[in-house]
């Protein structure tokens, strides 16, 4: 049980550092934070970028809220930071490897056909 409250705090208090960058003169409703896609690299499908944002010590569902505020069909996570050890250097032997301590998030609205 305290183990849930501290994730439910960390997921409210703490994220730091934020700030984020809007593009677009044009507003779109908000979505539902399911309605938003998580990609991990570029769609295939043409796009607009709405806005980019990044947080330090935030989490994926924090950034897809983000992007489900500004009405955005999907956001591109980009994970960057993290922890390291000086004695670890060499790819595949630094066991900190798969760490990030910064989101960057791009949201972006799908190009309808015309």
């Amino acid at each position: 049980m305290i183990g849930i409250v501290v994730l439910l705090l960390c997921e409210i208090g703490c994220v730091s550092d934020e700030a984020g960058r809007y593009y677009l003169k044009e507003r779109f409703p908000a979505k539902k934070i399911n309605e938003v896609e998580v990609l991990r690299t570029e769609p295939q499908r043409p796009y607009i970028v709405i806005a980019d944002f990044q947080a330090y010590n935030a989490s994926i569902r924090h950034m897809r809220k983000r992007a489900a505020n500004i009405g955005a069909d999907a956001v591109i996570i980009v994970s960057g930071g993290g922890k390291y050890s000086e004695n670890e250097i060499w790819a595949g032997e630094d066991r900190y490897s798969g760490t990030y301590t910064r989101l960057i998030g791009t949201a972006i609205k799908y190009k309808t056909e015309q």
